[in-house]
């Protein structure tokens, strides 16, 4: 189904029976609002005027719509901040983030805690029984602005506790920590301090504590307020909106409470904020490169019972990133589709119509300001009406690929990146990539899942091998590609004691010596397999032959039973060189004969998507075989079929 993000405090109220009335028309089922209308519902201490959005929810509901509605935290009022400032986060600077935008308070908050729990609880008991009202999502994007690690008294204050709870004694805490290294022994937990602003580097076990505690602050955020929703408003659903190529903590954690995960795709806004080189961004800059979306909707289907949405789908140009472009006649339709295609139960646009004033007034929506509906807003009636007639979607099947997703892996490779270029979300998205490319379908999943029912299991980052990791690589009977650095990190920040790959040593003889970053450049690599490599080199002392070698006869690439090891940053020949030669044949899989760079397929159940990003038609092969469901044998550049079988 279709949803929409409304903001009816924005209009006059003589616009919302016509707003929606034509949301029902353009084949909008659900509606997100409220988020952030704290200031509205409540415009002083105590004094609520829900009055206008009791109307608003009823007139949405009269209209055939079911209502989303957020919690308002994401956007304390002015006179929350005058009364309590504690709340507000800090910079690494020391210095608060004051009042003016939004997401202006810090996890660590107590007073936060207290006086989110009661607007959450206001909002429940007004509106948890109200039959128009469908599901909750909790805040807004947690994290936007880069407000997940905060560096204030607050943020101190409850991280001594944390650490407290976690190690018991100083002496345990630097023993964990190797606070011996340059006198940086603590005596006592409080004279613990926050890891930032010191003269150079801060200590790294400290800072992914720090890090730890952060994820864990969100965690307990959403838990606090996913239980007042459960309890004064049963039957309905629960879900949180994450980001794309966000990783500043722990998503599957965060889930763990909700019903689904909901995600807020802006394929060219990521375009721009992802590490695309220059040719792929002027050559997708008004698709986004293929698999943009697609990653994320395989990433949040994984989060919570193999559901997802697509909370906010962007119509048109955004307002926020460093280049905004006008998506290509017919993106905005394909982009639902093929969220559809992942699993996505509701795609919901952003927004129904574009703002005139504030922040976000060069966002498009799906109407005009003039209260016309938009280019975007034609192509979602599309998608409309070919919902309504291609009626129910089939279940979503397990894919046989898997790639593990790790966030603390993130933040391990930023604390100590070792070299400049070198990117967790990057190689993780690369390695999803090469098997997209190939047409095969991914599952993307935490450390320690089941991966049983996989033939292929891709490691591309994985520094820390928990022993529930360990346990699922021995217990599956796929193949497993593992990519550098795996293994090479204890929980505490240190090398293991056998060295990397660590606990892996089991699965594979190899012992890494010695590692470089390497600066920019390609660095051939020769043997089965052949391409380039950089960033990354690694030096192995094992008995297995090199399945591939650098020319100066170290080796890139080993092969040990089920186990397959790359020694350094594969390029993308390489990379696609080692998937196809080599994991592929030995996890029984095929490679479909698609071209490598535009058309990406997707399967869900019995059906099977197409969707075109290239420039020219592609024809469908053995088309004749197939019976259609939408389009047919030939997909124009912007377009997609889909076909039984």
């Amino acid at each position: 189904m279709l949803g929409v993000c409304y903001y009816p405090e924005h209009w006059p109220e003589s616009w919302w029976e016509r707003d929606a009335a034509e949301m029902a028309a353009l084949g909008i089922r659900y509606v997100r609002i409220g988020e952030f209308a704290w200031s509205r519902v409540e415009p002083e201490p105590g004094r609520f005027t829900f009055e206008w959005l009791d109307r608003a929810i009823e007139t949405l509901g009269k209209a055939g719509l079911k209502v989303v509605l957020g919690t308002p935290t994401a956007t304390p009022p002015k006179w929350l901040v005058d009364l309590y400032p504690e709340i507000l986060p800090h910079g690494e600077d020391g210095r608060p983030r004051g009042f003016g935008s939004r997401r202006h308070y810090t996890f660590s908050s107590a007073v936060w805690l207290r006086e989110s729990a009661r607007i959450v609880t206001a909002f429940a008991e007004r509106y948890g029984q109200n039959p128009h009202v469908a599901g909750w999502q909790t805040d807004n994007e947690y994290g936007c602005h880069d407000t997940i690690l905060s560096y204030g008294p607050e943020d101190l204050a409850a991280f001594r506790s944390w650490l407290r709870r976690r190690y018991q004694t100083p002496d345990a805490l630097n023993e964990a920590w190797g606070n011996v290294f340059w006198s940086m022994e603590l005596s006592s937990f409080d004279d613990a301090v926050l890891p930032v602003a010191a003269v150079t580097e801060t200590g790294p076990a400290a800072r992914l504590d720090f890090w730890r505690f952060s994820s864990e602050q969100v965690v307990r955020y959403n838990e606090m307020q996913t239980a007042i929703l459960r309890r004064l408003s049963p039957g309905r659903f629960v879900t949180h909106n994450y980001m794309g190529f966000f990783h500043d903590f722990d998503h599957y954690a965060v889930s763990e409470v909700l019903d689904f995960a909901s995600w807020d795709s802006y394929p060219l806004g990521f375009l721009e904020k992802f590490p695309f080189s220059e040719e792929e961004r002027a050559r997708f800059t008004r698709t986004s490169h293929p698999d943009v979306p697609a990653f994320h909707h395989d990433l949040y289907r994984g989060m919570a019972g193999n559901r997802f949405w697509v909370m906010e789908q962007q119509p048109g140009p955004v307002n926020w990133a460093p280049w905004n472009a006008v998506p290509m006649p017919g993106m905005v339709r394909l982009w639902a589709w093929e969220a559809f295609a992942h699993g996505a139960e509701v795609v919901s646009y952003f927004r129904w119509r574009q703002a005139p004033f504030a922040q976000e007034q060069m966002h498009a929506g799906l109407n005009r300001p003039d209260r016309v509906r938009s280019v975007g807003g034609e192509e979602a009636a599309q998608v409309g009406v070919e919902l309504a007639a291609f009626g129910p979607l089939p279940e979503n099947r397990p894919s046989p690929v898997a790639l593990v997703f790790d966030y603390e892996a993130s933040w391990i490779t930023r604390i100590q990146p070792q070299g400049a270029d070198y990117r967790h979300e990057e190689i993780s998205y690369r390695w999803y990539e090469a098997v997209r490319r190939l047409g095969l379908d991914v599952d993307i999943v935490p450390p320690g899942a089941d991966l049983s029912a996989y033939s292929l299991v891709l490691l591309p980052s994985l520094p820390h091998v928990s022993p529930a990791m360990l346990q699922a690589l021995k217990a599956t009977e796929a193949t497993v590609l593992i990519g550098p650095r795996a293994g090479s990190k204890t929980r505490d920040f240190a090398f293991p004691d056998n060295l990397p790959p660590g606990p892996l040593a089991e699965l594979l003889p190899i012992t890494v010596t010695q590692v470089a970053s390497m600066r920019p450049g390609r660095h051939a690599v020769a043997g089965d397999v052949a391409g380039g490599a950089g960033r990354w080199r690694e030096w192995l002392e094992t008995e297995l032959a090199p399945v591939a070698s650098f020319d100066d006869g170290g080796a890139a690439v080993v092969a040990h039973d089920r186990f397959i090891y790359v020694a350094t940053w594969p390029e993308a020949d390489l990379l696609g060189a080692i998937v196809e030669t080599l994991a592929l044949p030995r996890a029984g899989l095929t490679a479909l004969p698609i071209p490598p760079d535009t058309i990406r397929i997707r399967r869900r159940g019995d059906l099977t998507f197409a969707f075109n990003y290239g420039t020219e038609p592609w024809t469908v092969p053995e088309a004749e075989s197939k019976r259609f469901r939408l389009g047919g044998a030939t997909i124009a550049p912007q377009d997609l079929a889909c076909w039984e079988g």
